[in-house]
């Protein structure tokens, strides 16, 4: 199965440990639109909120490019606040698990 597939299974699941467990242990996330940046641990949290809120909705998404090294994926996401962006997530593999990722996102509101 593919990281894309893993990922995009463990978010329509809401199981925040298959999430994590897709996550190299020195995992870093950074947010182009703020420029705020997250360790694996810090992610966990949101991800644990994210997945807990019905209003947190994944509409569509696609698998732009992938191999062993990188992702590139392209979303649509609806938020709690009814807002809504497209966000482009650009992950970075290390032995099979995901070591940064950085999204970009431009609002759709």
């Amino acid at each position: 199965m593919s990281m894309y597939d893993k990922i995009e299974q463990s978010m329509a699941d809401k199981n925040v440990a298959a999430y994590m467990d897709l996550l190299h242990e020195d995992f870093t996330v950074v947010f182009h639109k703020t420029g705020n940046s997250f360790s694996k641990s810090q992610w966990g949290e949101m991800i644990t909120g994210m997945f807990g809120n019905d209003k947190f909705i994944q509409d569509s998404t696609r698998c732009v490019y992938e191999n062993d090294d990188i992702l590139v994926a392209h979303m649509f996401m609806s938020y709690p606040d009814d807002t809504k962006e497209a966000v482009m997530g650009i992950s970075m593999l290390q032995g099979g698990k995901i070591i940064r990722m950085e999204t970009g996102a431009t609002s759709l509101s």
